[in-house]
């Protein structure tokens, strides 16, 4: 069980038959209607937001809840209204009430490092609140050690910026000027914060009214039976599609953030053992998810908040990763992850001082670290369970940028959140630079140059950085930026170390990097973890994201897909033959490039027998491991 004690609102249902006479069609439309509602309040925070974080990056989400704090959309994750809930009474909210939280640790669980702004409104009808629309996003600044709010090597909460618990912002219309003027005033960026923090307030108060017209059009108690029956809907399809696929069994399997910021680089392990209930147990069938194992919680800021609430923010976020399971990829996009998926998993939280369960005032700003590693490592176990049929690892965020003063002379932070390559499938390649916030994007060219003291030279694919695989990991970004005027460099990115793993006979990707002056007289790799490397005008940053595991035996491969890679520059013709066995004839030149058929059989049956590891974590972990080629849990 877990040791925080769950908020005072269980998964509960809104009608006594939780929706099973609500009109199919009318569920429909108001399932339609929520998407709508929720995609009008995006829309409007892009379009008016100031940071280039939320406005060009578009690193945010909007959600709309019930009153019983039950997420309803499923497009997204997305914070959680539980923490406005316990602090103020629902019974004397007021229309046009904001209310606003970044604080980790009273959170609940939905925000994970104070950048995080969230932002709650209220929804009535008939006088009564019915529903919540809420926003959060990624900031620019909220204060602290280093722009940006994220000090790769805090040891404190305290260091990363300014802690607000819930708030009413604005008072039944009226802003609170008083705390506004506190925020902005411990931003580096209070012209961005001020004109974000409005716009989403506005924003949602708008989506909040959307939802008030279909309430007052349907009526409450018939707009409550479709929500139950959207909730009820995705619990029964889970169940049928999702967990079907499962073998009843238990499985662990672990993976590894390297390094806090703090002490040397090491194997910060998170670790689940899956359990896969019968449909006869008395508890019921679900997924049981045991996170013993966990290492202790670091001296840096790697930590997460994961255990409070149930897990209630945790299993929203993890459940994307099963739905791989579905019977096509088509499938797979139409399945939501809504509060229908809470009941079937259940999270065991090891006792406080962990990863997952770190005890105030452990810092927590790069706690990506943890929960997109544990993505790969509830796929991973899951792997095991059904003989490999899921993707290979992707890492798919890590933070960069630069700052200082423009050629103006005023302080600038730009900051951005690349993507990188996701891993390989049993049915087919990854994708490349992709990212793992939703319609996240990386920055536009025109814009960054327009505002920043910087050049964007190349920006394309990284050759070789997908893991070799019978399907291969796609490929991240190669970003040149040459600086024209002094600045710093930051970085918040793992995966420098130990590289996105591999499954199946499938190779691990090529991991994180970041070079300055590349072939100059200056060149150095710079840490993944900086805050304040220096750059010079003239010196050229290249960055390399990660690229996806490999699934399968790369000489299984089909060698007429490898001359594609090398033709596209997504593999070269020295990985062609060193990864893939496959002996390339012709030119890239003039177009002839083909394969020797013989020759590859040749070369392919030469090669020794693959690893009888299930996984490869690439030779970054020998590194960490003390010479160790794989993890005992990496055997099947």
């Amino acid at each position: 069980m877990s040791r925080r004690a769950p908020t005072q609102f269980p998964f509960g249902h809104l009608t006594a038959d939780a929706g099973a006479s609500a009109d199919p069609v009318l569920v429909e439309i108001v399932q339609g209607s929520l998407a709508s509602v929720e995609m009008e309040v995006e829309t409007a925070i892009g379009r008016t937001s100031r940071s280039p974080m939320i406005r060009d990056a578009h690193d945010f989400r909007a959600g709309i809840h019930d009153r019983l704090l039950r997420k309803l959309t499923g497009r997204s994750y997305s914070a959680l209204v539980h923490p406005v809930a316990r602090d103020f009474l629902i019974e004397e909210m007021r229309e046009g009430d904001v209310f606003f939280h970044n604080d980790v640790y009273r959170s609940e669980g939905g925000i994970g490092h104070l950048p995080d702004l969230c932002v709650t409104v209220p929804v009535f009808s008939g006088g009564r609140v019915v529903a919540f629309v809420q926003a959060f996003g990624h900031h620019d600044d909220i204060g602290g050690a280093v722009p940006g709010s994220m000090p790769s090597n805090a040891t404190s909460v305290f260091e990363e910026g300014l802690m607000v618990p819930p708030i009413r912002l604005w008072d039944a219309g009226v802003p609170n000027r008083a705390a506004l003027s506190i925020m902005t005033r411990n931003s580096r960026m209070p012209e961005s914060l001020a004109a974000d923090l409005d716009a989403e307030c506005s924003a949602c108060l708008m989506g909040a009214r959307r939802l008030g017209e279909l309430f007052d059009r349907y009526g409450v108690e018939t707009v409550e039976s479709c929500f139950d029956a959207i909730i009820s809907r995705t619990t029964d399809t889970y169940r049928r599609e999702i967990l079907g696929k499962i073998p009843v069994g238990t499985w662990t399997w672990e993976d590894y953030a390297e390094h806090d910021g703090v002490d040397d680089p090491q194997l910060h392990t998170q670790r689940i053992t899956l359990t896969r209930t019968p449909a006869d147990d008395p508890e019921g069938e679900r997924l049981i998810l045991d996170f013993d194992g966990t290492s202790p919680q670091a001296k840096g800021p790697i930590n997460h908040c994961g255990d409070y609430s149930d897990g209630v923010f945790l299993k929203k976020w993890l459940a994307p990763i099963l739905r791989n399971l579905a019977d096509s990829p088509e499938r797979m996009a139409e399945l939501d992850v809504n509060e229908g998926i809470v009941p079937l998993i259940e999270m065991r939280f090891p006792e406080p001082g962990t990863l997952l369960t770190p005890v105030f005032p452990a810092p927590t700003n790069a706690r990506t670290f943890v929960i997109l590693r544990l993505l790969g490592v509830l796929a991973g176990v899951v792997a095991k369970a059904v003989d490999g049929n899921m993707p290979a690892d992707q890492e798919t965020i890590r933070y960069t940028g630069v700052y200082g003063e423009d050629l103006e002379g005023r302080p600038y932070l730009m900051r951005e959140v690349l993507g990188g390559g996701s891993g390989g499938r049993y049915y087919a390649d990854g994708e490349d630079t992709i990212h793992v916030v939703p319609d996240s994007r990386n920055l536009p060219t025109e814009f960054t140059e327009a505002r920043f003291p910087f050049r964007v030279e190349a920006l394309t694919l990284a050759t070789d950085s997908g893991g070799a695989g019978r399907f291969r990991g796609g490929l991240g970004y190669e970003k040149h930026i040459r600086m024209l005027k002094d600045g710093h460099f930051m970085s918040i990115a793992d995966r420098s170390i130990l590289a996105c793993w591999g499954v199946k006979g499938g190779h691990a990707g090529r991991p994180f990097e970041v070079t300055i002056d590349p072939g100059g007289p200056n060149e150095r790799e710079v840490d993944a973890l900086a805050d304040a490397e220096e750059i010079k005008a003239g010196e050229v940053v290249r960055i390399r994201t990660t690229g996806g595991g490999g699934w399968g035996n790369p000489l299984d491969r089909d060698p007429a897909l490898v001359v594609r890679d090398v033709v596209w520059r997504k593999v070269s013709p020295e990985a062609a033959l060193a990864s893939y066995g496959v002996v390339l004839t012709g030119s890239l030149d003039d177009d002839s490039l083909s394969y020797d058929e013989a020759a590859t059989v040749a070369e392919r049956a030469s090669r020794p027998e693959p690893s009888e590891a299930f996984f490869d974590r690439g030779p970054g972990y020998a590194e960490l491991a003390s010479g160790a080629a794989y993890a005992e849990v990496d055997l099947v």
